[in-house]
């Protein structure tokens, strides 16, 4: 297989491996695959033009790498070339570094890849550039260390893919502040800002319960709008309360000009009597054309509502909230540990004093006079035995009303007369008179033991 012709195929692959690198082929190599045939060893390749003399000709991968800058203001980019060359084509795309470090935003342009050719020894050589900007987010020095890229091409004499690895030097660069903007907080350079605002709502006629809709646009060009503070300031209106919304930021690229814009909107509801206004907003920033600092504003806008003024509510400070929370928490635990230890005490308590109530003359009482409102035969008597057993006194069966009131009721349920009055209820009222003249009852006399005969 000539050299020509391999030369010539990988000239005609390279547009297909640009695009596959720009686009992501899921079907690429790993970097860390194992060569499809012999690995050759890791190389540096300054910065420059690789042409070279027959007696240094290079037999495998060159790099080159243009950094023309050393130093930008934060937010504009710095450009930044690698070019890979093979002596005949590569089957795959090279597996290019990422260039990542703090507070540096690293990008890839439209058409971040391309393929190319140039002469080395006089033989064409085929190759692929990748265009990074590489844009400091601040002041101060950066430094990137130097990246491993790991290249598969084609062997000039097999045919076969072999894979190396080239390496890029360090790269080094500073971040500076133009003269006069060294005040500038937060720090925005750009070709054009601009700022626009939108009122939805009458606020110079609101009620309780209306609202008030306000829309900050800023639009930039030539930065990022990452870049971009919060646009809209606090306000202190009496009886106007703020909803903000999530700040919506878009960004936009035209012919290699980076821009954007970042829009935040708030609703305003009215919920008492007041009047004020929104504060302006201002924003100073860096006009990289002109080189000296401008300013951005947006006027405030007059709010007036009516109606009697909305009631204050106390706001208390998040950590003295924290210390009654956590002193809460810990009253609860002591009092947790507490009754822990003193719920067997109780219950002990609650069951000696059931106890002792259902032993009592009041527990016996109170069933006594259940059977006697029910009317229930079947209870009276043994509700009435128990209550004298309980009874503090002479047995209160012997009463002289109580047994009357029983040889009533007797009569009634089982003699079949009519009494004028409610047995039942003679009954409640003479166990009752019992009660009260508790110790000064009058027994029933007994009957004499020998009736008829003469007194001893």
């Amino acid at each position: 297989m000539s050299r020509r012709f391999l030369l010539l195929v990988g000239l005609l692959s390279l547009p297909a491996l640009a695009i596959a690198q720009e686009r992501g082929n899921p079907f690429l190599p790993d970097a860390t695959a194992p060569a499809a045939s012999g690995n050759e060893a890791d190389r540096t390749v300054p910065t420059g033009d690789p042409d070279t003399t027959e007696a240094t000709a290079p037999t495998g991968p060159v790099l080159d790498v243009q950094f023309p800058q050393d130093s930008a203001i934060p937010g504009q980019a710095l450009s930044l070339r690698l070019t890979v060359l093979v002596p005949t084509f590569m089957p795959s795309p090279p597996q290019w570094p990422a260039f990542e470090a703090p507070n540096l935003l690293v990008r890839l342009p439209e058409r971040a890849t391309s393929p190319t050719s140039r002469s080395i020894n006089g033989e064409s050589w085929s190759g692929v550039t990748r265009h990074y900007r590489l844009t400091p987010l601040g002041p101060g020095a950066f430094s990137i260390p130097a990246q491993a890229l790991r290249v598969t091409w084609s062997d000039p004499d097999t045919g076969a893919a072999r894979q190396s690895t080239v390496t890029t030097p360090a790269i080094s660069f500073r971040g500076v502040i133009p003269e006069g903007a060294e005040g500038l907080d937060p720090f925005i350079a750009a070709n054009n800002l601009t700022l626009t605002q939108e009122i939805d709502g009458e606020p110079d006629a609101m009620r309780p319960g209306d609202s008030l809709t306000r829309t900050i646009v800023a639009q930039v060009q030539g930065v990022a709008p990452m870049v971009l503070p919060g646009l809209t300031p606090a306000q202190d209106i009496a009886g106007l309360a703020a909803y903000p919304d999530d700040p919506v930021l878009s960004q936009t690229e035209d012919r290699g000009e980076i821009g954007g814009r970042r829009s935040e909107r708030v609703v305003y509801v009215a919920e008492g009597g007041g009047q004020g206004a929104l504060p302006e907003v201002r924003l100073d920033w860096y006009d990289i054309d002109a080189g000296e600092v401008a300013t951005a504003r947006l006027p405030a806008v007059d709010v007036h509502i009516d109606g009697p003024p909305a009631q204050a509510v106390e706001r208390r400070d998040p950590t003295e909230i924290a210390l009654y929370v956590g002193a809460s928490l810990l009253g609860l635990g002591a009092l947790a540990l507490l009754l822990r230890r003193l719920v067997p005490t109780l219950r002990a308590v609650v069951r000696r004093r059931r106890h002792e109530y259902l032993a009592s003359e009041a527990f016996a009482w109170r069933a006594l006079m259940r059977a006697v409102s029910a009317g229930d035969h079947g209870e009276l008597r043994p509700a009435l035995d128990l209550w004298a057993s309980r009874f503090d006194g002479p047995d209160p069966r012997r009463d002289v009303g109580v047994q009357s009131a029983l040889l009533a009721l007797g009569a009634n349920r089982y003699g079949g007369e009519t009494q004028a009055a409610d047995p039942w209820r003679a009954v409640g009222q003479s166990l009752a008179q019992a009660r009260r003249q508790r110790g000064t009852h009058k027994e029933a006399a007994l009957p004499p033991l020998n009736p008829g005969g003469s007194p001893v």
